[in-house]
C-alpha cells in the first residue's frame, strides 16, 4: 500500500514527542488507518540542534514550502500566527489535510482556515489546541451535536492551576509559586501568556465557537489574569469554604427581551469546594459541561506538556488520515447560530467585596444602603475586628447575591466613596453552585 506522507511543522516538546511516535508505532498505526504513515520530513530552525533519540536527524528542514507541496497530512506544531497561518493556508491548497495544535491562531482567525479547509476539500482538526490530551473538541462537537450547551466551565490553563494551588495549599505567595512552576517546568521563563489569562482566553473562544454554534473571536473575551490574587484573597476564599481558581466560563444567556447570546470570560474567581471544578489539583485542567438533555459531564486530565498533548495529535492526525484513505471528511465549521457576544456587564455573576471599615455604629447599615440602591442584595457577611487596632478598624467581607458585573462594579465604586469605608481591600467573583 502506498503510504500517505505527513510533513511535521516543528520539533520543539510537542512535535518530538509526535515524530517519535510515528515512527515507533509506525506498524500500529498502520493498522489502525489502513494505510502507512509516512513522516517525509519535519521542518525546524537549526537544524544542527540534537532533538533526542528516535528521530532521524536527515528528516530535517528548513523548507517549509517544499515539505508541504507533496504532503498528504500536515501536522503544525510551530504555534504563533506567521507563518503559520500562510503554512495551514498552502498546505490546504495543495490538497493536504491539517492537524494543528495552534490555539491562537484558531482563536484570532479560524474562520479563514476553516473556510480554506472546506474551499480545498480538506479536514482541519485541533483536539490538541485546547486542553492536551483531554478529549473536548470531538465530544462538543460530534457527541454532542445533537444537545444543546447551556455552559462551559473550566480550568484550562495548567500553570496557573498551579500557581493558585500552592498559594492555597502551601501558603506561597504569588512570586515564589510561579518561581516552582518554573523550576518544575509547568511555566516559562515568560509566564505572561499563561499569568495574564491570554492562553485561557485563546481556548475559551474555540470552546464558546463549538459549544454555542457562533464565531466568537479572542477579542471578544474579557480576560483577567491571576497576578492581583493575594494571599489574602486565598486565605478569605478559604473561610468561606471555597477555592481560587482562573476559570474560563463560556454560557448560552437569554435577554430580557427573550433573546438569545453568549457570554465568554477569564478572570479568577472563588468557587465552592463542593463543586467538582474545586478538587482539581497541580498542574492538571478540567472542563465542566452543562448540556440540556446530557445534564452535567466533567472531562478531566493533564492539560499540557510534550507526551500528552501528542497523544491528542496522534489522534487527529488518525482521523485525518482514515478520512483521507475513505474518501470522506470530517465535520467543518458549525456557526449557523451567530449569537451576539454579550459584553461583561451584562454577565450575571456574584461579587465577594473585603471591605476595610470603621468600626463603630452604622457602619453595616450605611454599606447595606449602598449595596440596595445599586439593585444588588447581600447573601452573607462576616465581620473581624484587626487585633490591637489603635484606629478601631475592622474588616468587613460581604457576598452578594446574583447581578449583573454592571451593578456590581458600580456597587464597588460606590462603596469606594463611603466616608466608613477606609479601603476596598479586594474584589472577587464568585462562580459555581453553592
Amino acid at each position: 500500500m502506498e503510504p500517505l506522507k505527513v510533513a511535521l511543522l516543528g520539533c520543539g516538546s510537542v512535535g518530538s514527542e509526535v515524530a517519535r511516535l510515528l515512527t515507533t508505532q509506525a506498524a500500529e498505526l498502520a493498522q489502525r488507518v489502513g494505510r502507512p504513515l509516512e513522516l517525509t520530513g519535519i521542518v525546524v530552525r537549526d537544524p544542527r540542534v540534537d532533538r533526542g533519540p528516535g528521530i532521524d536527524p536527515a528528516l530535517f528542514t528548513t523548507d517549509a514550502t517544499a515539505l508541504i507541496k507533496d504532503a498528504d497530512l500536515v501536522v503544525e506544531v510551530i504555534g504563533g500566527i506567521e507563518p503559520a497561518r500562510t503554512l495551514i493556508l498552502d498546505a490546504m491548497a495543495g490538497g493536504a489535510s491539517v492537524v494543528t495544535a495552534n490555539k491562537a491562531l484558531l482563536a484570532e482567525d479560524g474562520p479563514t482556515l476553516y473556510e480554506a479547509a472546506a474551499r480545498n476539500g480538506v479536514d482541519l482538526y485541533y483536539e490538541a489546541a485546547v486542553a492536551g490530551a483531554i478529549p473536548l473538541v470531538r465530544p462538543i462537537s460530534e457527541s454532542l451535536a445533537g444537545d444543546r450547551v447551556r455552559r462551559v466551565l473550566g480550568i484550562v490553563n495548567g500553570t496557573t492551576n498551579f500557581v493558585l494551588d500552592k498559594m492555597d495549599a502551601a501558603g506561597l505567595d504569588f512570586a515564589d509559586a510561579v518561581a516552582q512552576a518554573q523550576a518544575l517546568g509547568y511555566a516559562e521563563a515568560d509566564p505572561t501568556a499563561d499569568v495574564e489569562g491570554f492562553d485561557a482566553a485563546a481556548k475559551a473562544a474555540i470552546l464558546a465557537s463549538l459549544a454555542f454554534h457562533t464565531r466568537v473571536r479572542l477579542d471578544d473575551v474579557h480576560r483577567e489574569g491571576i497576578t492581583g490574587v493575594t494571599a489574602a484573597d486565598v486565605a478569605s476564599a478559604r473561610a468561606m469554604g471555597a477555592v481560587v481558581k482562573l476559570l474560563a466560563i463560556c454560557e448560552r444567556t437569554v435577554a430580557a427581551d427573550g433573546s438569545e447570546g453568549v457570554s465568554v470570560r477569564v478572570h479568577p474567581a472563588m468557587v465552592p469546594l463542593a463543586h467538582p471544578l474545586a478538587g482539581v489539583r497541580e498542574a492538571f485542567n478540567a472542563v465542566f459541561i452543562e448540556a440540556e438533555a446530557a445534564g452535567e459531564l466533567m472531562f478531566y486530565g493533564r492539560g499540557a506538556g510534550g507526551r500528552p498533548t501528542s497523544s491528542a495529535v496522534l489522534g487527529d492526525l488518525i482521523t485525518a488520515a482514515r478520512n483521507r484513505v475513505n474518501g470522506s471528511r470530517g465535520p467543518g465549521e458549525s456557526a449557523y447560530a451567530d449569537l451576539p457576544v454579550r459584553s461583561m456587564g451584562e454577565v450575571v455573576t456574584r461579587y465577594h467585596i473585603s471591605l476595610d471599615v470603621d468600626d463603630k455604629p452604622g457602619v453595616l447599615a450605611a454599606v447595606a444602603k449602598v449595596i440596595a440602591a445599586q439593585g444588588v442584595s447581600i447573601e452573607t457577611v462576616r465581620q473581624q475586628r484587626f487585633p490591637d487596632d489603635a484606629e478601631h478598624r475592622t474588616s468587613l467581607v460581604v457576598v452578594t447575591h446574583s447581578a449583573t458585573d454592571a451593578a456590581l462594579a458600580a456597587t464597588v465604586s460606590a462603596l469606594a466613596e463611603l466616608d466608613v469605608v477606609a479601603a476596598v481591600v479586594g474584589v472577587m467573583r464568585v462562580e459555581g453552585e453553592n
